[in-house]
């Protein structure tokens, strides 16, 4: 009979070796690696050996695994145990050898307590190993997401480009129950190369594009192709660079606060580019994500990863897409009910997703716009622009600093081609000396969108909005910058030489914004400034986001008014147990 520990780390770690292939294991006797020793020499599995010597552990190892060309684990105790497998690993490295080192110890916050037998195993040297992971003691969902990344990630890395040896660090609470006879499932993620034969592909496909460098011809090319043969939608926002046939902005549909997402979810969710700041595109994430890029990580933001393909993204499209061309209903589906949703848009107050409703297919064509995080750039994500102009935010390191000098930066590219930038006040204000610059050029254009706060956490939704009494002072960094000063921003900007127009109505906004997008050159850089109210701000967005609700939605909202947020959570809390 086998029996299994009930430390929920060393559980993870089990199953994904069994799941990955990986039979061999080299125990070192000890405590700390009781959990993981006393659980596979139960499990028919494991081919278990024992080593008394850790130094001969790995050699051992070595010696394993380059013979049967597999993957051999190595199982130690805390203390100084750990650092005799150096030598052997040292070996390993220099030869690609998949040894992985499983070193048991004590939670990590003894180190440094001079607590018996804890180490610092936190820095490894440059030639041990490819890859090395600290496991959390899981407790949660969140723990068990964390386990499953790390050990996946390690043991991939035992075979990646070429292989080598890998470390994982499991902590043990000591538990001495091992009634537990069957494993639960935990999630394994493969890789995938062009030399391998990929996994077939079935159902329903969305792909989702985060930021994303400049396509090519090519490349839009391949994805028109897959989706045509396999029933796909493209969900895009404006940093997402792709302008292709099945392009869908699914931010107004995915932000429907009302609406039922389990019809339109995907079956897989294929995710392309980087960090994306399209947050309600996510909720209409797939039900298993496979991630395609050439650096070949494991990047599991909808934490739904199973694949990675480690290639270019125009070899995955093609080697998918030879197939007959099928019907495209997916991708029509979503574009009515984008259309539908649309088409009962109301009347919004004075904001900036107002600005961007009536002004975002009146951008010049040609031309680039650049939107500050947050705010700017979910606004502007409810609504196209024309299909030949690109866009960009700085959604990398997604801080509130380098909107305005990045949109500066760009402009210098190509002198003859407008540049526009959205933005708020705190971000204007942060990164103001941008437009001091003496390279800015009459190409430049700017729309300041002036709420006199940090909207983002007063917005509807947001977990700022609860602390309605506090919230402005500190949370919001509320009354700065003149407090919507009529003559702080045009005194500085005419001062540097820029047109200056301020609006505070719905038909000033018209006027001004007609002469900031008119694409007739200008002598001069310009700027229009947006007076708008915070509430009106949080309205605008509250309004959007339930245009649509579904029956089944209202009935849930009926029973939850009924009993209790708080029951609510108390009842799924007593159902876990």
């Amino acid at each position: 009979m086998t029996y299994y520990t009930d430390e929920k780390q060393a559980q993870i770690v089990i199953q994904l070796l069994k799941a990955h292939g990986i039979r061999h294991v080299i125990a070192s006797p000890g405590a700390t690696n009781i959990c993981f020793v006393g659980s596979v020499q139960t499990d028919p599995f494991f081919t278990v050996y024992s080593a008394v010597d850790e130094r001969s552990a790995a050699y051992m190892a070595c010696g394993l695994a380059a013979q049967l060309g597999e993957p051999v684990v190595i199982s130690c105790t805390g203390a100084t145990a750990s650092r005799n497998y150096l030598p052997g690993l040292t070996e390993a490295f220099y030869r690609k050898l998949p040894v992985l080192a499983l070193t048991s110890t004590q939670i990590q916050a003894r180190i440094g307590h001079l607590v018996a037998q804890v180490i610092d195993r936190s820095e490894m040297p440059n030639d041990v190993v490819k890859l090395s992971v600290d496991l959390p003691v899981v407790k949660d969902a969140d723990d068990v997401w964390e386990a499953e990344i790390k050990v996946n990630k390690a043991i991939l890395e035992l075979k990646r480009r070429g292989g080598g040896p890998v470390h994982i660090n499991l902590p043990t609470v000591y538990s001495e129950n091992f009634r537990l006879t069957k494993l639960p499932e935990y999630r394994v993620i493969d890789r995938w190369t062009e030399s391998d034969a990929l996994p077939p592909l079935k159902g329903r496909v969305g792909i989702f594009v985060g930021s994303h460098k400049t396509w090519t011809a090519e490349e839009t090319a391949a994805v028109e192709r897959f989706c045509e043969t396999n029933n796909a939608v493209v969900f895009c926002d404006h940093t997402s660079g792709y302008h292709g046939k099945y392009r869908v902005m699914a931010a107004l549909l995915g932000g429907q606060e009302g609406k039922e997402k389990e019809p339109l979810r995907p079956d897989i969710h294929i995710h392309l580019g980087e960090v994306s700041g399209d947050y309600f595109t996510h909720a209409i994430s797939g039900k298993e994500v496979w991630r395609v890029s050439p650096d070949g990580e494991i990047r599991d933001t909808f934490q739904k990863l199973r694949h990675v393909f480690e290639m270019t993204e125009e070899r995955f499209f093609q080697a998918y897409s030879d197939k007959d061309i099928k019907a495209t209903t997916y991708y029509d589906s979503c574009r009515t009910e984008i259309d539908a949703i649309r088409a009962k848009l109301p009347d919004l107050p004075l904001s900036n997703i107002w600005l961007a409703s009536q002004f975002s297919q009146q951008v010049p064509a040609g031309s680039v716009v650049h939107f500050a995080i947050l705010n700017s750039l979910r606004a502007w994500n409810f609504f196209n622009l024309p299909p030949s102009v690109s866009s960009a935010s700085n959604v990398g390191g997604f801080g509130i600093d380098g909107c305005m000098s990045s949109l500066v930066g760009a402009s210098l590219a190509n002198p003859d081609q407008l540049f526009f930038l959205v933005t708020g006040d705190l971000a204007f204000f942060y990164d103001m000396n941008a437009l001091g610059s003496r390279h800015l050029g009459p190409n430049v254009r700017i729309l300041l969108v002036n709420n006199g706060k940090g909207i983002e956490f007063a917005q509807h939704g947001h977990r700022g909005a609860r602390y309605a009494h506090g919230r402005d002072e500190f949370i919001a960094a509320d009354r700065h910058f003149g407090r919507k000063s009529p003559k702080l921003v045009k005194g500085y900007a005419e001062a540097l030489g820029l047109d200056y127009f301020a609006a505070s109505t719905k038909d000033e906004s018209v006027q001004a914004m007609a002469g900031l997008l008119n694409p007739e050159k200008r002598e001069r850089p310009m700027l229009v400034e947006v007076f708008v109210d915070a509430d009106d701000e949080s309205k605008a967005l509250q309004i959007i986001r339930n245009i649509e609700l579904d029956a089944s939605v209202r009935r849930k909202r009926v029973v939850k008014d009924m009993i209790g947020a708080e029951n609510i959570k108390l009842a799924k809390r007593l159902l876990v147990r």
